[in-house]
């Protein structure tokens, strides 16, 4: 199939290298132009395992090509996927849908021949609608249908998740749209299960699971604080809540919040269309309040464990909102920080993958960056896990300890074994644990 998508970004630039993988003939599109030469290039914009190596694989193959020209993409396409970013408004939480509007303003004038428009960005309800209203304007003419297909990729699991769906989401309202949706997804209809919703029923499903997956979050980090006052465990907690297939051990970690660019705007966007709606959703409200108010604790923390040490310097590990992705938008780390750096504190970090993203985000010269995590640490108070890396569960404790001046690790994701930390004279304190 002839397949365009607009938007290169973690959601548009895995599925265009997905489906070209699949041998689709794949087209992306995007405005930024520096963006289209490096992956013309055969150089990927962003961090994800396994997408470097697609993306040449697929570039060599002809399968999929980048423009800037919505024309050479859209024309003669069977499929358009609208993978654009729908970012909240700063005072109301809404989605933002100007991205969303403006593509299909300008891809209407381009259709030819019967086309599936499909919405993968995140989108309030109705909007399919509204994009129908809008290319019918434009072009009185045009045969298409419009779909939601919502996108349920992990970041920094996007690859694997494209290739292995739980489950595949369509919301179309015409037997001749489903029909070219069964065609897309064939190559998965043996291993997984697709799932064919009116198209409102869709975009609704998104939104209800990821604030789902939000309050699990938020609950289990209450769970964490009254461990704390009571003497449990939270880590024993969790897996003994998890082994009830009734509610799963997925999302039962305790540390400093949710994050990234879903579970924040999308808790939001709920709560925004369920007060248009009249409808009071006092569960996810709670969870955005509780979130904001977890990043602001895990701060306290680490400023209470270099009270009184003038001049404090604290050693970060951790930038990302989650290990695998260098994406550091709404990342629990850079809040943490901005919290700090008011307080005349000297902050060094390291990440894996997202030093650079961070850069673009936190003050320019607001703290330092190590180019691995001991230099990091090297005379550091205080020592703050705020990302869960897998490097991080493996630091050497004994070489940490000679490095810094003084012995104290805030754990915010419980990476760290208590005991090692404590044999190796570390001040250790983490999350829902004594």
């Amino acid at each position: 199939m002839k397949i365009a998508i607009i938007g290169t970004g973690y959601v548009g630039l895995p599925t265009g290298v997905g489906f070209a993988e699949l041998g689709n003939q794949v087209t992306c599109i995007d405005y930024d132009k520096s963006k289209i030469d490096m992956l013309r290039a055969g150089h990927v914009t962003l961090f994800e395992d396994g997408l470097d190596e697609l993306l040449q694989k697929n570039i060599a193959a002809g399968r999929i090509i980048f423009t800037t020209s919505m024309a050479e993409g859209v024309s003669d396409a069977d499929i358009v996927i609208l993978a654009v970013g729908t970012p909240p408004h700063p005072e109301t939480g809404a989605a933002d849908m100007k991205y969303i509007n403006a593509a299909a303003t300008e891809l209407a004038q381009y259709l030819t021949g019967y086309t599936v428009i499909a919405t993968k960005s995140t989108v309030p309800v109705g909007t399919g609608d509204k994009i129908e209203d809008i290319i019918r304007t434009q072009n009185p003419t045009a045969d298409f249908d419009v779909v939601s297909l919502p996108e349920f990729l992990r970041e920094g699991f996007a690859v694997y998740d494209f290739f292995n769906p739980d489950r595949i989401i369509v919301g179309a309202n015409t037997e001749r749209a489903r029909n070219v949706l069964r065609e897309l997804y064939a190559p998965f209809a043996d291993k997984s299960q697709i799932l064919f919703v009116n198209r409102r029923s869709s975009e609704t499903i998104k939104y209800a699971s990821n604030a789902f997956l939000a309050i699990k979050i938020h609950y289990i980090n209450e769970m964490a604080n009254f461990c704390e006052a009571t003497g449990a465990d939270i880590n024993e907690v969790s897996r003994g809540m998890g082994l009830d297939t009734r509610i799963g051990n997925r999302f039962l970690n305790a540390g400093p919040g949710y994050g990234g660019s879903c579970f924040p705007k999308d808790t939001s966007a709920m709560a925004y269309m369920a007060d248009e709606n009249g409808v009071d959703m006092t569960l996810i409200k709670a969870a955005i309040r509780g979130n904001r108010a977890r990043k602001t604790m895990m701060a306290n923390r680490i400023l209470d464990a270099v009270s009184g040490i003038e001049n404090p310097r604290i050693a970060v590990l951790g930038l990302a909102f989650k290990n695998g992705t260098d994406d550091c938008r709404e990342s629990p780390a850079i809040e943490i920080i901005n919290d700090l750096l008011p307080h005349n504190v000297q902050i060094t970090a390291y990440d894996p993958q997202a030093m650079e993203t961070a850069q673009k985000v936190l003050p320019a010269g607001a703290i330092k960056y190590a180019p691995d995590m001991y230099s990091a640490v090297s005379g550091a108070d205080v020592l703050a896990i705020l990302t869960e890396w897998d490097d991080f569960r493996t630091l050497d404790l004994a070489r940490t300890s000679e490095l810094m001046r003084h012995k104290v690790i805030v754990d915010c994701r419980n990476l760290l074994n208590p005991d090692d930390a404590e044999s190796h004279g570390f001040k250790y304190s983490c999350i829902g644990r004594k």
